[in-house]
């Protein structure tokens, strides 16, 4: 168990770093904006305790939100997802039984699973996110393409981490 925990500490304060000093920098067109420390609530234990993923959603999101002067938004849409994961992976993979300490990664879900999986909960937040950041519905389509397209940069680097990172499973 210390092994997972120093595992995720290290992966939290990476994808942070990356986010803050990189990703944030990386400004497409004035409106992308990837949001990859995601990727540590997406790759946390599936037998978590769901307050502690809430509060984990929480931190996360808070993070990055003190270090680039949003004032929430990445915190309130990090809980979102944070929310949001368990019921996701019902859905998507009801009959999937996942071990102790085991997370819903590319070695459980595999490629194409692990990709429907970060589809939908990248969308999920990359929403939230445009839409607390915009606060209104009068360009709700502008809104929907800049999250639509900051979705589809979020999922291509997301893969690219994860398949680089990520070490297979001899079975």
């Amino acid at each position: 168990m210390p092994g997972l925990l120093l595992r995720n500490i290290f992966r939290f304060v990476i994808l942070i770093l990356l986010q803050v000093l990189v990703f944030n920098h990386m400004n497409l067109g004035g409106y992308l904006n990837p949001s990859i420390y995601i990727l540590f609530i997406l790759l946390l234990p599936n037998n978590i305790n769901s307050s502690l993923l809430l509060l984990l959603g929480f931190i996360t999101g808070l993070s990055v939100d003190l270090f680039t002067n949003t004032a929430g938004l990445h915190a309130g849409s990090t809980v979102l997802l944070a929310f949001m994961r368990p019921g996701i992976i019902r859905l998507l993979f009801g009959n999937l039984e996942f071990g102790p300490g085991e997370s819903p990664g590319l070695n459980k879900l595999g490629v194409s699973g692990f990709f429907r999986y970060t589809l939908v909960l990248v969308f999920i937040h990359q929403l939230a996110l445009s839409l607390l950041e915009v606060f209104n519905f009068h360009h709700f389509l502008f809104t929907l393409s800049r999250a639509f397209f900051s979705s589809l940069l979020t999922i291509f680097l997301v893969m690219i981490i994860v398949l680089l990172t990520t070490t297979r499973k001899k079975h």
